[in-house]
């Protein structure tokens, strides 16, 4: 059975960005050493990847025992100066920030990119720069494609990692946010108050007895203050239901290939609608 190395739309596209400037069949190869487990571990430090990749057994060529290559893939970062004007435009976008600021990755993030001639997800192959230790001499080769797959899939559990691979940290993409007018009205929303927890002697709320006072009738059905004739509506809250969009598409307890937050939508709305049949 084939893997699905990514679910979500910013994981297929980053696949996809590759698929574009790179050789179809030694991705193909790629897809197979990652499926395989090839790629024995990873790691990534900012915009650096550094993998170990198990190679293959070949007699043919005098290979009697799995080498193991040293892997590294290095994405260009924005720099520094440019990643301000581009959060000074999210920041000032309520949309973009409230997304960001609860996890979410914008769907049209790309465009905003795009305004200063620059890019988030990978668009040439010049946005590379790899080194294997293995013998084959294109580019890319079978291994550091394996590592784009597997880079591809952590995407889904980390989209922000997008953003670190660009030279961006999700901690200072947050703190910059939070510095712009938007992002300390909406950052305020997204902390809750604390709920101090009080011990209790039962879990069961204990009747108290009251002293009934005489009762007319008339006002205990009718009441004793007619009700306003304009109900005042509240008003809807910034960033509704910020607990399932904190979560994200696909949290770590979601094990369904459907996003998380659009069954919760479609929920929610079955529920409102009065629907007998939830499930």
């Amino acid at each position: 059975m084939k893997k699905e190395f990514s679910r979500t739309w910013w994981g297929k596209l980053f696949i996809e960005a590759l698929e574009e400037f790179s050789d179809s069949a030694r991705l193909a190869r790629g897809r197979s050493y990652a499926n395989n487990n090839k790629i024995k571990s990873y790691r990534i430090d900012n915009n650096l990847i550094r993998a170990k990749v198990r190679g293959s057994v070949n007699p043919y060529f005098g290979v009697y025992k799995e080498p193991l290559y040293n892997t590294e893939i290095k994405i260009k970062a924005i720099d520094e100066k440019d990643w301000l004007k581009i959060i000074n435009y999210l920041g000032s976008k309520a949309t973009f920030v409230s997304q960001l600021l609860i996890g979410e990755i914008p769907d049209n993030i790309e465009d905003v990119f795009r305004e200063y001639n620059l890019h988030l997800l990978p668009n040439s192959s010049s946005d590379f720069e790899t080194n294997c230790s293995c013998p084959d001499w294109s580019n890319p080769c079978k291994h550091i494609a394996g590592v784009y797959y597997v880079v591809a899939s952590q995407l889904d559990q980390d989209p922000f990692l997008l953003f670190e691979l660009r030279g961006i940290t999700r901690e200072k993409l947050k703190e910059e946010l939070e510095k712009t007018p938007l992002g300390k009205t909406l950052g305020s929303l997204l902390v809750g108050e604390e709920i101090e927890i009080e011990p209790v002697s039962s879990y069961h709320t204990k009747p108290e007895k009251v002293e009934v006072e005489n009762v007319n009738w008339k006002d205990f059905w009718q009441g004793k203050k007619r009700l306003p004739n304009n109900v005042t509506l509240v008003s809807p809250s910034a960033i509704p239901a910020v607990l399932i969009k904190k979560a994200g598409d696909f949290p770590s307890f979601w094990q369904k290939d459907s996003s998380f937050i659009e069954v919760m939508t479609e929920f929610y709305h079955r529920v409102k609608s009065n629907k007998k049949e939830l499930f």
